[in-house]
């Protein structure tokens, strides 16, 4: 514990391992992209849902 390398040496490292991100991914992350689709699904979802009661309770 006391004879470790301070974190930003080992953060440096880490990020030194990693390869080159690929164009036309956005989200190596596999679990990212599912909370960003969910969320974007949720919100249309929800706005049309809000949209379809107002329009069946008369309220334009």
């Amino acid at each position: 514990m006391f004879h470790s390398k301070p974190i930003e040496e080992r953060i440096a490292e880490r990020e030194a391992k990693r390869s080159t991100l690929k164009e036309g991914r956005h989200f190596e992350h596999g679990p990212a992209k599912f909370v960003f689709v969910f969320v974007i699904v949720f919100v249309v979802v929800g706005h049309l849902a809000g949209l379809l009661l107002m329009m069946a309770l008369g309220m334009h």
